[in-house]
């Protein structure tokens, strides 16, 4: 009965017979046949995976080694000229067949590979040696209708210890090459750490240089703030002094004042019982020759010892007034001498003008001095040559003259 036939995508269908000049390709898929007028036949398109061992083969250098490969391959079905060709050469014959083929047909290809390269080329450089078989043997396999998905070498060995006397070679070599750089590397690691601790001094030295540096700037900055606060002391203190001399010769003064004032006293009380003793001396003398001689013994004893006493005060108002002018002398001149080194100071940094301002205090005092003797003339005798100033007004030019020399004088 005529039906549909059917496949899936790893199969192809291969329809031929009556109204088919060539097959029909079916690969996955569907199609209509009638019995007795068509033949279906089936192709798989499974990939095939082919171990590919060639043993003892003799490579450029007359080594012999043995290398087994891993192929796999497949049918190509999206190439019509390639599945009709595949088709051709194997529709109908068993996979194993297929597979024996195929096998000896990429051995071959494999050891011819292995004879134009060097032991040395094969087993360093795989890829290489798996390129040039995927190449070689895939023209061949075209022509067949195969293509190869993958080729790469699985193993390579030899029975004369070629290989392993080439590993141990290229141990010994790494493991100089490793010791090298081992030695290589604690160098450079040295000359790193001692690069690293180089300016990690550096750094502190820098670190230490900023802070001795700031430290200067603080000290300098201290000492000129602690030089100025010291002058303000002193200069609080020298006028604490001498307001405190000041006050202390004031008091001082006030003082001898008041011993005066008791001497005085003293001498007034002294002078009152005098006379009232000579007034009780006069009362109670009986006859007027003896209280007359006793009246002039009284009088001139008590003349004696007022004289004595008088003297005796006067002599110690003295001694404290001359005490109190000294000490009072003695705080003035500390106090113009202090008052003099400021001047001096004042004057070394003004200079004219402390000089003119000098100039002008002293000028009052020199006209009061010029003028002190005529203010004591009762008369004055003016003679005039006929020209010029007379009278007063002559004097007062005369008096002004010595005053205008008075700059000169003191600039020279």
């Amino acid at each position: 009965m005529p039906g549909w036939e059917t496949c899936g995508p790893n199969e192809c269908m291969v329809v031929s017979g009556c109204c088919h000049d060539s097959p029909l390709l079916i690969p996955g898929g569907r199609v209509f046949v009638w019995p007795y007028f068509h033949k279906v036949q089936r192709l798989s398109l499974n990939t095939l995976t082919l171990t590919i061992e060639s043993n003892t083969v003799y490579t450029r250098q007359g080594v012999p080694i043995s290398v087994t490969g891993i192929a796999v391959v497949k049918v190509q079905s999206t190439n019509r000229d390639m599945l009709a060709t595949a088709c051709q050469q194997f529709l109908g014959k068993p996979s194993n067949v297929v597979k024996s083929i195929l096998l000896e047909t990429l051995e071959g290809h494999q050891r011819a590979i292995m004879g134009t390269m060097t032991v040395e080329e094969i087993y360093s450089d795989r890829q290489k040696f798996s390129s040039k078989v995927f190449e070689t043997a895939s023209a061949d396999l075209v022509n067949m209708g195969i293509s190869i998905v993958s080729y790469t070498m699985k193993d390579v060995h030899d029975d004369n210890g070629y290989l392993f006397a080439l590993g141990r070679t290229r141990t010994a070599e790494v493991k100089r090459d490793a010791e090298i750089g081992e030695v290589l590397a604690m160098r450079d690691s040295g000359i790193k750490s001692a690069r690293a601790e180089q300016q990690q001094l550096a750094s502190k030295y820098e670190n230490d240089i900023e802070v001795a540096r700031a430290q200067r700037d603080y000290d300098l900055k201290k000492a000129a703030y602690d030089r100025e606060v010291n002058g303000k002391k002193a200069e609080s203190d020298l006028a604490h002094s001498l307001q405190t001399a000041k006050t202390r010769q004031q008091i001082e003064e006030e003082k001898m004042q008041v011993k005066v004032i008791e001497r005085q006293q003293a001498i007034s009380v002294q002078e009152q019982e005098i006379q009232r003793r000579q007034k009780e001396l006069e009362a109670s003398v009986k006859k007027p020759a003896d209280a007359a001689k006793y009246k002039m013994m009284t009088l001139a004893e008590a003349d004696k010892k007022r004289i004595i006493l008088e003297a005796e005060a006067e002599a110690e108002a003295i001694r404290v007034r001359g005490e109190a002018e000294a000490f009072a002398i003695e705080a003035k001149a500390r106090a113009e001498a202090e008052q003099m080194a400021k001047k001096a100071d004042a004057w070394k940094e003004y200079q004219d003008a402390a000089m003119i301002d000098m100039v002008l205090e002293t000028l009052p005092k020199v006209v009061a001095e010029v003028s002190a003797p005529l203010a004591k003339a009762r008369h004055i005798v003016m003679v005039s040559g006929g020209d010029g100033d007379i009278g007063a007004a002559k004097m007062t030019k005369e008096v002004l003259d010595i005053v205008n020399l008075l700059p000169d004088t003191v600039q020279r």
